[in-house]
Parts: structure tokens; sequence; C-alpha cells
């Protein structure tokens, strides 16, 4: 149980309950190629079953790190972190953005916005997931929509929430890993029927780093 100071903190964003940091190579959607440093904080209960990083869900696993800790390791390295989770929304992103766009660095987000946005972004990647929808404020602040392909509803799903962003949000469909193989065919035609879609692929998994 924490202490009431540091309930405190985290409440302000001025503590996180960090489970990993490194600087790495954007995998997916809009950015892919592009060297970052990601953030990744602990905490969803959003409860996607195909969730690769399910280890991120319980927030009392990972410990409150400071964010001013997090933003002196991001000078290191970077000068474009990207926020994910677990769903890092959860927790109160203003400190944390404020204090990374003070030094110049660009601040990037994937969430699935199933809870109120905060933070101060460059860029909104919104994937969206049928367990807990997307807040309706976020819609028309995505940059980017990126919806995971797992089965062939999916195709409905992703046709429903594009008609949610705005007209110069860049929409992606990627394929769920452990599916890509049968559904990587079925996205391919689909956006050659549909060319407003692109493709996003985890190339950080085939290339075999974080």
């Amino acid at each position: 149980m924490l202490d009431i100071s540091s309930q405190i903190l985290i409440a302000q964003g001025k503590l996180l309950p960090l489970m990993e940091e490194f600087y790495t190579i954007q995998g997916e959607g809009f950015h892919t190629g592009k060297a970052a440093y990601f953030i990744r904080v602990g905490g969803c209960d959003v409860g996607c079953h195909w969730c690769d990083v399910k280890e991120s869900w319980d927030a009392n696993l990972h410990p409150p790190t400071l964010s001013t800790s997090i933003v002196e390791n991001v000078k290191k390295y970077a000068k474009t972190v990207v926020v994910t989770g677990g769903e890092p929304l959860m927790w109160n992103m203003d400190f944390l953005t404020s204090e990374l766009k003070n030094i110049g660095i660009k601040t990037h987000i994937e969430t699935s916005g199933a809870y109120p946005l905060s933070g101060i972004w460059n860029w909104i990647c919104l994937s969206p997931k049928k367990t807990k929808l997307p807040l309706e404020n976020i819609y028309l602040k995505a940059n980017e929509l990126k919806i995971i392909i797992q089965n062939k509803h999916d195709f409905k799903f992703a046709e429903a929430e594009s008609l949610k962003v705005s007209a110069s949000c860049e929409l992606y469909l990627q394929p769920e890993w452990s599916k890509r193989e049968l559904m990587t065919p079925l996205i391919v035609d689909y956006v050659m029927r549909n060319p407003q879609w692109k493709i996003s692929l985890q190339t950080h998994k085939y290339l075999n780093i974080p």
C-alpha cells in the first residue's frame, strides 16, 4: 500500500508505475523505422486476450518511478518519446509531457483511448479495442487510427471506428501477431480495395528488437 505522499505524487503524474524504458526503433504504424525512446507504463484493464505484454496489466508489479528520472534518461538518447503500456492514460500524463516538451522532446502516445486524455502530444496513435471502447472526445484528436485484425469481423469494427476520426487521421490495419499468416493476405486485399487504409506490421518482431 502506497503512503499518502506517494498517492499524491501519482495523482499529479510525478510518479508513474514504470514497467520498462528503452531506446529502439519504432516498429508499428506511421512512424515505423524511426528511432524513439519507449516508456512502458504499467496498468491496464482493457483485457485484450492476445496482448503480448500481459505482465504490464497489474500496475502494482511495477515500481512507482519519479517522472523527472524518466526525463533524465530520455535526454541521454532521443528526441522522440513513445509512451505506451499497459494503458498509459490510466495515469496523469500532464507533468511528464510538459517536462519533455520543456527540453524539446517530441511526445507520442499509443492508447486505447478508454481513459480521459491527459498530456501534451505531438502524435496520438489511437488503437481502439472492442472490450473497452475509446471515450468520444479522443477520436477527433487522434493522428493515427490503428486497428488490430484478428478475425474477419475486425474489418467491420475498423470501418465503424474510422467514421469517428478526422479526415486527416492516418488509417492502419495491423495483423494480430499470432494470426499474421492467416490475416495478412486478407488485409492486403482489403487495403487494395480500400486505399484510404495502410498496412502496419510489427517490424520490431521481424527484426528481433524491443
